[in-house]
Parts: structure tokens; C-alpha cells; sequence
């Protein structure tokens, strides 16, 4: 009993980092690199352009969610990820 009382507790926090805005950010932002070099070999795979424009719009969403409720982990994902340049004024 033991044994599957911490491999419950083991897989509860994977899930929640797996549930996490960033994971979910790098998990899409890997999905998309994977979909980009795909489609320069295949440029008339429509239904992966499709595919590619849904999760570059599911990443979108979570980045300005995550822009609005908390600006230092949007900043410290941005720049590990290298997604975009930092704004400058």
C-alpha cells in the first residue's frame, strides 16, 4: 500500500506541472518547431498548415494569459524559450 500511495503522489505532481501554463507553452512551442521543419519538406500538407495554425493560436492564448496574471513568469518563459525580443522603449 505504501508503494501506491507515492506513486500516486509521484504522477499528481507530474500532472501539475504538466498542467502548468509554461509546460503547456513549451510543449506547444515544440509541437510548432516539429510542424515548421515538417512543412518545409512538404509544403502542400494543408491539413498540418491547418493543425499548425490552431496550436500557434492555442500558444497565443495561454502567452497573453499568462502576460496578464503574471508578468515575471511570462518574461522568464519568453526569454527561455526565445520566443519573441524583448520591447524596447
Amino acid at each position: 500500500m505504501v508503494k501506491n500511495s507515492f506513486i500516486s503522489v509521484i504522477s499528481q505532481e507530474e500532472k501539475k506541472k504538466e498542467g502548468s501554463t509554461e509546460f503547456q507553452v513549451f510543449r506547444f512551442t515544440n509541437k510548432i518547431r516539429r510542424l515548421t521543419s515538417h512543412l518545409e519538406l512538404h509544403r502542400k500538407d494543408f491539413l498540418s498548415q491547418r493543425g499548425l495554425r490552431k496550436i500557434i493560436g492555442k500558444r497565443q492564448r495561454l502567452l497573453a494569459y499568462l502576460s496578464k496574471t503574471n508578468e515575471v513568469r511570462y518574461k522568464q518563459l519568453i526569454s527561455q524559450l526565445d520566443l519573441r525580443k524583448p520591447k524596447m522603449r
